[in-house]
Parts: C-alpha cells; structure tokens; sequence
C-alpha cells in the first residue's frame, strides 16, 4: 500500500475496481486545517479524466505494471496497431489511451513500452528522446546565430518544436517528446 505523499507523475492507482493515471498531482498545506493532495487522475480503459482530493497520507492501492516492447505497425483510422515483440500479438489501443501529446511522435516501425496488467497491454509509453527528420522549415539565415533565436520545424510526423536557426530541411534531430523541445543534430 502506498500513500499521497508517493504520488509521482505517471503512476498507476485502483480505484473501485479501475485503473487510473496520476496526470498532475499538487501537495497543498493551506495556513488553517489540514493538508490535502489535489490530483487529476486519467481512466487507463477509457480516457476519462477524474479531478480527485485526497488527505495528505491517505492510503492508495498502487498497481504495479510490467513493461514489455511493443512495435507501431499501422493505424486503421480507429484503432492504433502494436505488435508485442514477445508474443507477437497484434495490440489495438485507441488514440485515447495513448494521448495526444505521444500521438504527434508516433511513426511506424518505432519500439515503444507496453506497459502490461493482468496479461493484457494497457498503455502503451513512447522513448522521451526520438530521432526524427524535418520535413519542412524556413531557410536559415547565414551568420545569424549569435542571436542564439529559434524557428519552427515540422518533423515528419506532423509534430512542431523549436529548432535553431542553423537547422535545415532533410536534416535528423533528435527530441525530447516529454517537453517539445529540440536536443541535437544526428
């Protein structure tokens, strides 16, 4: 059993029988009463977001998941493909259960977690540093990097982030998808 104060971004609770996601978590110890926890808790299954107050050290049943690598095949235009690298099975998740925020990195052929529960993947968690090609960018200004100023790029597979200006179309970067944000030419 563990407790509020465990909370950590990307844990994963029972509640009544279902499996949520902590997506945000704030410890709050206001000047009068006691201290409470404010977090927002993500449905596995079906996306839902849940707003949920706890008392500070209040316990919580933590489930513990088992990773295994899984590969992006395809999508249908419902469902998102994986196969499990182990068993190779074919795994549909919907675009709800992996979110929009890992949808925008995800390109065919990428190995990715899959993260299991009772013998089923339930959520799948992409690498935080990708390695991807731009396709499309404003030309670079010679001699204006001093500046140290940035540019949009779009990456091949429709994502956006900030590069710098010495970055060309056709080059590969890589990315941390956790916060958008450019790291180094490949």
């Amino acid at each position: 059993m563990a407790t509020t104060t465990d909370f950590r971004n990307g844990m994963v609770l029972e509640i009544d029988g279902q499996l949520f996601q902590v997506v945000y978590f704030q410890h709050v110890k206001p000047g009068k009463g006691g201290a409470f926890v404010r977090s927002k808790l993500k449905n596995v299954r079906s996306g839902a977001v849940l707003d949920r107050t706890w008392t500070a050290g209040e316990k919580v049943s933590e489930v513990r998941l088992e990773r295994r690598p899984v590969q992006y095949s395809y999508s249908d235009g419902h469902l998102r493909h994986f196969m499990d690298m182990q068993s190779y099975d074919d795994i549909p998740i919907t675009d709800d259960v992996i979110g929009a925020d890992q949808i925008k990195y995800l390109r065919e052929g990428m190995e990715c977690s899959g993260l299991v529960h009772d013998g089923t993947v339930i959520m799948i968690e992409l690498p935080f540093f990708i390695e991807l090609e731009v396709v499309e960018t404003d030309p670079g200004l010679r001699g204006d990097t001093a500046s140290g100023g940035t540019k949009p790029a779009k990456l091949e597979t429709g994502a956006v982030v900030q590069v710098p200006l010495f970055i060309e179309q056709g080059q590969k970067i890589k990315v941390d998808r956790r916060d958008d944000k450019y790291l180094e030419r490949v």
